[in-house]
């Protein structure tokens, strides 16, 4: 059930062992990282063959690379000498070079050269020395791996998701920006934050301008999936327009806001569009009226400058929500021609410190696409994050260590609103072989 409904929803508290608990951390390696898939990178990222991303996780490193026929594979990143790791970031390369001993490996894991390899005699055979392959797939502009052999296909993994967003055409979009710092909080806990609406009242009052209902929340199988009660407008920040009395004024006061607060959520088209609507269209005009002619209009900009919007069912739009959480460590907030994603990861084994990244994807005219690096920003002010991920930062740390007071045995999300946190620590139970969130009330 979900707020959806006027049904009571079952209560459920999640014990703190996940978010706390050292051997909770080192189990996590066997028993999701090298169990899951996972996004590793974009399709841009390694868009010429040569190119490569390193990915790292925990004791494992992850390359990624372009093959010269477009085949994107991935390899262990590990020497099967002696084990020393052969890249590091990003970047091109003909092949890959261990630069310990010199053995080199062409980009399809094929062993090129064993420094005076006629010293091995003939106890050497090319599946001995070839570099160790990982499972690769691709979906909507991501690539995922597993390091799971047995694991089923991503499409499959992916479940109710892959359907939900697949007519936003993602894979349409490249990065405009991109950063990350560390939270001294479990990556969990980081996750957490962007998997639910519940908080937005309580850290972003600013945001709940013409409203403040209640959000939906659900699980989709091992993932989440949450959004505005209200259904309107085509995602992002224009959710924030849902119940204005003037919906001209509505979308024009919500967007230039998300813009310059999030730097995200939006584009500049949708924004100068709205800027309008109060000249365009005669007041009285109805909300659903004026969504229209917002939506033809950023339509025939975009179009006019290159962009093309994906052939997006309304209804659908509205059905998609929000936000969606992909097992374990990815949430897509998304739109039409846009979507702001966050990847947490673990920081080793340490329950109280995380790797977390931020980055916004947009559709721009071929040949305009930005390439921008992903920069570390760990300094939490105005200059380098917008006001809004600032308020979401300071719940981090200060989440953590409250969940180490005596006086707090475990959470418990809200019944309806946090349904998709609730689902998340069930897959995790699944995963980790523990007892998951338990029923109160």
């Amino acid at each position: 059930m979900n707020a959806e409904t006027n049904v009571t929803a079952q209560a459920w508290s999640i014990p703190t062992e996940a978010y706390l608990s050292p051997d909770y951390a080192r189990a996590e390696r066997d028993a999701i990282w090298r169990k899951v898939w996972q996004v590793a990178c974009r399709e841009e990222e390694i868009e010429k063959p040569g190119d490569f991303v390193t990915y790292d996780i925990l004791d494992d490193s992850i390359i990624v690379t372009r093959q010269d026929d477009g085949a994107i594979k991935a390899y262990h990143n590990v020497c099967p000498h002696r084990g020393r790791k052969l890249t590091e970031g990003c970047g091109h390369a003909k092949g890959f070079k261990c630069g310990f001993h010199g053995w080199t490996w062409a980009l399809d894991g094929r062993n090129l050269g064993v420094t005076r390899k006629s010293g091995y005699g003939d106890s050497l055979s090319a599946d001995d020395i070839r570099l160790k392959d990982v499972r690769a797939e691709t979906w909507g502009g991501w690539v995922f791996i597993t390091m799971d052999p047995d694991a089923v296909p991503l499409r499959a993994y992916l479940g109710e998701v892959a359907p939900l967003l697949d007519p936003f055409e993602m894979q349409n979009m490249r990065y405009r920006w991109r950063q990350w710092l560390h939270f001294p909080c479990n990556w969990k806990v980081a996750v957490e934050a962007f998997n639910e609406g519940y908080h937005v009242i309580g850290t972003h009052p600013q945001l709940a301008v013409y409203s403040d209902k209640p959000t939906w929340s659900r699980s989709l199988g091992i993932h989440g999936n949450f959004g505005a009660l209200q259904r309107e407008g085509v995602g992002g920040g224009t959710a924030g327009a849902a119940g204005a009395p003037d919906m001209r004024v509505g979308l024009a006061t919500s967007l230039n806001q998300v813009w310059k607060e999030v730097w995200a959520t939006t584009t500049q088209t949708m924004v100068d569009v709205a800027n309008k609507l109060v000249d365009e269209l005669p007041e009285g005009t109805s909300a659903m009226e004026v969504q229209m002619h917002f939506m033809r209009r950023v339509i025939e900009e975009d179009a006019r400058n290159g962009i093309t919007w994906p052939a997006l069912d309304p209804k659908h739009a509205a059905e998609a929500g929000t936000d969606v959480h992909i097992f374990p460590n990815t949430v897509l907030i998304y739109g039409p021609t846009f979507a702001l994603c966050y990847r947490a990861r673990p920081n080793g084994y340490d329950p109280d410190s995380c790797i977390f990244e931020v980055y916004t994807l947009e559709k721009f005219a071929e040949g305009q696409e930005p390439k921008p690096e992903n920069l570390y920003k760990p300094e939490q002010t105005l200059d380098h994050w917008p006001v809004v991920l600032l308020q979401d930062f300071s719940n981090m740390g200060a989440v953590q260590q409250g969940m180490k007071s005596m006086a707090f045995s475990s959470a418990r999300p809200h019944p309806t609103e946090e349904e998709a946190v609730v689902g998340f620590h069930r897959a995790l139970a699944g995963y980790m072989g523990t007892g998951g969130p338990v029923e109160v009330g």
